[in-house]
């Protein structure tokens, strides 16, 4: 687990289930996302979905896309779009050395966890590399070789 991937942590407001059985996940971050005041309230609410979102890079800046947020239901008249792309606040250099690794072939870089850090929203990052199908199969057969050495003691 990375750095900030506790299941049960206090703050945690989503996580990205799929993505730890997906992908093989090194290098953890902790970004801030540019959010309207509406979507803060529908993360406050958890109606957040992490279903194929990733991050892309475009001119040294890094986008969240596909990350949806479901639109608050009192919002007025300042309706916002669910999937739409959100920029993430890092560091010029993590962007860059980041957008290297990603341009290497086979990587990508996904977000794992959203989670309140004194008050603010953040999104934890990871790099990632595709798993093939016979890697899933062996993850599910280690685990229930685990599981069956636990039961038995």
């Amino acid at each position: 687990m990375g750095p900030c991937m506790k299941k049960n942590s206090p703050g945690s407001i989503a996580l990205n289930k799929k993505a730890r059985h997906l992908y093989d996940l090194s290098d953890f971050l902790e970004a801030g996302i540019e959010l309207t005041g509406p979507e803060v309230k529908s993360i406050r609410a958890g109606r957040v979905n992490f279903v194929d979102s990733y991050v892309e890079f475009r001119n040294g800046q890094a986008w969240l896309n596909s990350l949806h947020i479901a639109p608050y239901e009192n919002a007025g008249y300042a309706v916002q779009e669910p999937d739409r792309m959100r920029r993430l606040l890092l560091h010029g250099r993590e962007i860059l050395r980041l957008a290297a690794l990603v341009a290497q072939k086979g990587y990508t870089v996904v977000p794992t966890r959203l989670y309140f850090r004194q008050r603010r929203i953040k999104v934890e990052i990871a790099l990632a590399r595709g798993r093939k199908l016979h890697d899933h199969r062996e993850t599910l057969k280690r685990k229930a070789e685990e599981r069956d050495l636990a039961r038995e003691m």
